[in-house]
């Protein structure tokens, strides 16, 4: 732990730093320690003593904010003990980036798909903007399949926080949902309550996957809000 925060200061890469700070506007907390680096550390602290790492250190940077969140997901434990340490990182989370890494690290969400649903609902009604998009990635990872689908997309429609990262996110997980259930996403397209941003967004990314044929994008095209 003492030495975390000088390693990965001695791993920073200016030119890597220049370029993740343009895509995470307004952090600037970030050091410039590439994510293969972050998960080779926090895989590293979970095997050690990683409940020790998580009760006592302090995140200020960036990356020791990553490293964090990778812990919860690498380390071994039982779910109610990674559910204790969420509720101290997941208000840490201040950008996408850190957000969706992390989300995508959770896989023991699988074992535990509806205590992880159970508790992902007080932060789909947060009125913190990452703590939104944490409960929207976590859904959209985790959460679109046949059991739960119809749950998603009514969570969705009904998130009415005016946050940029939270329309993205919601239109990233509708792109997804539609290359998986293509007819329920149809008729959720059809008939929604997103905004015109959000909905544009969501027919964009649609547009943009390429596991859509030319001819479902061009009628994605004709759906466009004006």
């Amino acid at each position: 732990m003492e030495k975390l925060r000088d390693i990965l200061f001695q791993c920073s890469d200016a030119e890597y730093k220049k370029f993740h700070s343009s895509l995470c506007p307004n952090i600037n907390d970030i050091i410039g320690v590439r994510l293969p680096k972050l998960r080779e550390i926090a895989k590293l602290v979970a095997k050690d003593n990683p409940i020790n790492f998580l009760e006592e250190y302090k995140c200020e940077f960036y990356e020791e904010k990553m490293v964090y969140g990778l812990i919860i997901g690498y380390m071994k434990a039982d779910f109610s003990t990674r559910l204790k340490y969420l509720d101290i990182f997941v208000p840490m989370i201040d950008n996408w980036a850190i957000c969706d890494c992390c989300a995508s690290t959770y896989k023991f969400t699988n074992k535990n798909l509806d205590e992880m649903y159970q508790y992902l609902q007080k932060y789909i009604t947060s009125e913190n903007e990452f703590e939104v998009r944490f409960a929207c990635i976590m859904l959209m990872d985790y959460f679109l399949n046949d059991k739960y689908i119809d749950r998603v997309f009514e969570i969705y429609n009904n998130i009415k926080l005016d946050k940029y990262y939270v329309k993205m996110a919601i239109a990233w997980a509708i792109s997804v949902a539609f290359v998986k259930y293509e007819e329920k996403t149809r008729e959720f397209l059809q008939n929604n309550a997103l905004d015109k941003f959000t909905f544009n967004k969501s027919l964009q990314k649609i547009i943009e996957s390429n596991r859509v044929s030319k001819e479902v994008k061009d009628e994605m095209r004709q759906m466009k809000r004006k």
